[in-house]
Order: C-alpha cells, then sequence, then structure tokens
C-alpha cells in the first residue's frame, strides 16, 4: 500500500528528482513499509507556482459549484473508509475502528464546510451620510500553506484542505513524514472529485526546509499548523516578518477535574477512554487528573482497573482497544516521564513500561503520589500516562488546572450547576467539556489559548480565518 508515494503538484503524481526520500514504518512491528519523496527546492517552487496559478481559478468558482466538488470529496471519503483506514493503522499504530471513526469525521466536516461555504455573509452597515452605503465583505485570502502532524493522518490534512477549499483558497500541504500514505489517500481523492489543476498541492520533505521556503514565499498569504508549541513559535515568526495571517493549533496538557458529586462511573468509563484513545497521542485528552479528596480512592481504583484491563496490540486486530505508539521517540518520552515520576515519589498503579521487544507499544499507565515538580505535571506527555492528584477546594483546583502555560482543552465533572457554570467561566482554555468528554465538532470553533496556539479552526470562525476583510464605502447620486 506504500509503493506508490509521492507528490501532487498542478493536478500531477510525481516522486520530483527522487534523490532523497526517508522510510516510513509499521509502528506495529517497526518494520519498513515504504519510502516517502523528500521535495527539492524547485519541487517546492513548483507547488507554489501551481498554487498561485490555482488560487486564481478557484476563487472565481461560484460558491455553490465549490460547495458541490467538496461534497464529492466527502462522499468518496465515506466510499473509501476501509481502503484509507487500513493505510492509516498500517503506518500510524491506531486501532482499526478508530481509523474509521476518524475518515468518517473528515468526511462530516467536508460536508459541514461545502454548505458553510454557501454563506459567507457580509453585511450593510448604516451609513451617516446620505447617498452613501458601506459594505463589508469577506474575500478569499490567497494560497494557503499548511502543516499536519501524524496523531490523525486524515482528519488533520483534511481540516486544512477543507477550510482552504471552503473559502475560495489553494493551498500547499505538508504532511507529516511518518504518515504519508493517508495524505496522499486524500489528494487522490479530492484528484477524483474535480478539484482543478493547482488548488490543492501536497509534498513531502525535510520539515525546516519546506516550512522556510513556503512561507517566506509571497505567493503564500496564509499559514496553517497543527503541531508542537516550539514549531508554532517558530513558523509564528518566519509569518510575522511578512505580516502574514496564521492560525497555530498547539500542543495541550488538558485538565479532567472530579468533583465529588459527579457521576463516578461516568467520570471513569469517559476519561479512560480519551486518556488512551490513539494510545494517549491527542491533544486535546485530557492529562492531568485532578479528584476532589472524597471520591479520590474509588476514582483512582476504578481508572486504574480499566486501564489495566485494555487491549493493547497490533491495530488492524479487532480485538485491540490501543495500537503502538507512532515512533520510537515517543517511547523514549514515556520511559523518561515514569522515570521521573517515580525518582520524585510518584507510584505507579499500573503499567510504566514498554510492552514486548516488536514494534512501539507502552503500556497504559497510571500514575499517583505526584507533586507539581514532575516533569508529567509540566509537560504534555503525548501518550498513555495518566497522573492523578487529589484536592479539596474549587478555587485551589481551578490554580492548578490554570497554572501550566497551555491553555487548549479543559474537563469537568460535576452535578453542581453552580461548578460547571464557574468551570466554564474561570478555566483557561479554548475548548471546554462539561461531564463529557467530546471539544470538537465542524459547526463549533477549535483552537486554544496561550502556549497552545492561536485562531480557530471549525466553525464560522474556521472559514473566516481563510479570508480577508473589505469594507466598501459607494457614494452614489
Amino acid at each position: 500500500m506504500h509503493d506508490r508515494l509521492a507528490f501532487f503538484i498542478d493536478g500531477a503524481w510525481s516522486q520530483g528528482d527522487g534523490q532523497r526520500s526517508g522510510p516510513v514504518l509499521n509502528p506495529a512491528t517497526g518494520e519498513e513499509i515504504g519510502r516517502v519523496p523528500f521535495a527539492s527546492l524547485d519541487d517546492i517552487d513548483r507547488a507554489l507556482a501551481a498554487a498561485e496559478r490555482g488560487f486564481e481559478v478557484w476563487k472565481k468558482v461560484l460558491p455553490q459549484e465549490r460547495a458541490k466538488v467538496i461534497r464529492k470529496i466527502a462522499t468518496l471519503l465515506r466510499e473509501q473508509t476501509d481502503t484509507i483506514a487500513a493505510i492509516m493503522t498500517a503506518e500510524q499504530g491506531k486501532p482499526i475502528g478508530e481509523a474509521r471513526i476518524e475518515v468518517g469525521a473528515t468526511a462530516e466536516l467536508f460536508e459541514w464546510l461545502a454548505e458553510e461555504s454557501r454563506r459567507i455573509y457580509g453585511r450593510l452597515v448604516p451609513s451617516r451620510f446620505a447617498n452613501t452605503r458601506t459594505m463589508v465583505v469577506h474575500e478569499p485570502i490567497g494560497p494557503v500553506a499548511a502543516f499536519s502532524p501524524w496523531n490523525f493522518p486524515c482528519m488533520m490534512p483534511g481540516r486544512k484542505i477543507a477550510h482552504a477549499l471552503a473559502a475560495g483558497c489553494s493551498i500547499v500541504l505538508k504532511p507529516a513524514e511518518e504518515t504519508p500514505g493517508t495524505a496522499v489517500a486524500l489528494g487522490k481523492v479530492c484528484e477524483q472529485a474535480g478539484v482543478p489543476k493547482g488548488v490543492v498541492n501536497i509534498l513531502f520533505g525535510e520539515p525546516a526546509q519546506v516550512s522556510e521556503r513556503l512561507i517566506k514565499s509571497p505567493v503564500i498569504r496564509k499559514i496553517s499548523l497543527t503541531g508542537s508549541t516550539n514549531v508554532g513559535r517558530h513558523i509564528a515568526t518566519l509569518a510575522a516578518r511578512d505580516f502574514k495571517k496564521v492560525t497555530l493549533e498547539l500542543g495541550g496538557h488538558a485538565p479532567v477535574i472530579v468533583f465529588e458529586d459527579a457521576d463516578l462511573d461516568r467520570a471513569i468509563s469517559l476519561s479512560v477512554g480519551s486518556r488512551f484513545r490513539n494510545a494517549g497521542q491527542v491533544c486535546t485528552a485530557g492529562s492531568r487528573f485532578f479528584v476532589q479528596e472524597a471520591l479520590y480512592d474509588k476514582f483512582v481504583a476504578g481508572f486504574t482497573a480499566a486501564a489495566s484491563a485494555l487491549q493493547v496490540g497490533n491495530g488492524l486486530d479487532p480485538k485491540s482497544q490501543m495500537g503502538p505508539l507512532a515512533n520510537v521517540r515517543r517511547i523514549d518520552a514515556m520511559e523518561k516521564l515514569v522515570a521521573d515520576a517515580e525518582s520524585r515519589g510518584g507510584q505507579v498503579r499500573t503499567g510504566g513500561r514498554r510492552k514486548g521487544n516488536t514494534g512501539f507499544f507502552f503500556e497504559p499507565t497510571v500514575i499517583t503520589g505526584l507533586t507539581n515538580e514532575a516533569d508529567l505535571m509540566n509537560v504534555e506527555p503525548f501518550g498513555p500516562l495518566a497522573p492523578i492528584v487529589p484536592f479539596q477546594t474549587f478555587d485551589q483546583v481551578v490554580t492548578e488546572a490554570n497554572r501550566v502555560p497551555y491553555g487548549l482543552a479543559a474537563y469537568a465533572f460535576t452535578r453542581s450547576q453552580s461548578y460547571a457554570a464557574r468551570v466554564g467561566e474561570q478555566l483557561q482554555a479554548g475548548i471546554i467539556a462539561i461531564n463529557g468528554v467530546t471539544v470538537t465538532a465542524p459547526e463549533g470553533p477549535f483552537g486554544g489559548m496561550k502556549d497552545s496556539g492561536t485562531g480557530r479552526e471549525s466553525g464560522i470562525e474556521g472559514l473566516l480565518e481563510h479570508m480577508n476583510v473589505k469594507t466598501i464605502t459607494e457614494t452614489y447620486n
């Protein structure tokens, strides 16, 4: 399935000059399953020129016609779900059921944005002068440079493409080199749906070289990144030189607050499912668990039992509930975080070790007894580690939840309307769920604050991130 990896530039597939490439590994086995071509400077420049031409074509397509193409992409994604999911699991590791859900969610996003692309309304502003009217209009900003990660190989590049297409923009997308097959499949779907040449371009390569070449190009007018906070800072610095608009969806270290009046079974079930989905490699997943003292022991016992019972294995096995980590770097990161926690008095209740000698598996891990000095309480783990600590009062836990520099997602479980309202008001996060763990939907804006980024995706807010705002004042006789 990985023997045809290629760039998609100006409506054609190619492997460039073929001088440089990188391995694609199956994280369940550690074996190489393909090689991804790396773009040369000439390849990048060809993609930029194609996007410039593509934008001139696509921005003139009427919204109703653009919507038809975007809806066709959604239809094809649904028809090809099993094929794309199998590619995703082979190169990223997540259970095949999760992969299918991701393809479906990507299709749903395209469907929603297809409809929303027909509703990019401006407004008429009452004039203060006679025979004058003032109009506010939204226009496509221009070619987009987008960068997507490996943890959601279909949803993340799909989100970038869908927003650009709905706004009337062209795009040059650089997906993660670890998961190129899914992005290639997505590009083929765009081709099959009738996206004009040059409107969607996909290439791979050395990240620093590709990003700098794209962002510094005068062709690019908008940058969209889903990635780490450090990379986001670098991208924002590059974009600031030419005042280019950026959307940055960066890291998180989401608090989960369980108050003593919470539905214990619901809190445990949803928290375990959220924490260990995609082997914990989810930026919005709860990753710091704060439980009020009266419920703490029961929560720890229930959470630990559920975590230890998870079936860990190859994502292609339908029995697997958690697959491997995406690469060996994540194994090293987990081992360092666990070692640091233990050195600071943390107790590993379950897990804490690499699982087996084949592939990149790590046990679902629960750690208690931690203080704020532990790295795990300060650094996004991006893996299957769950620290659980007790708290006493509302003010104490809110202070602790807001202590870290991240502000992407936050969660709370309580039956108290007062607590729920106050949590929504006081937690510093862009997306908050109360008595649930769903924080993303096509119709709702998605993004963070503080070191978790700037700008929004999804919702009308995400679409308008790809638009210029123009005010036109017209005087007539």
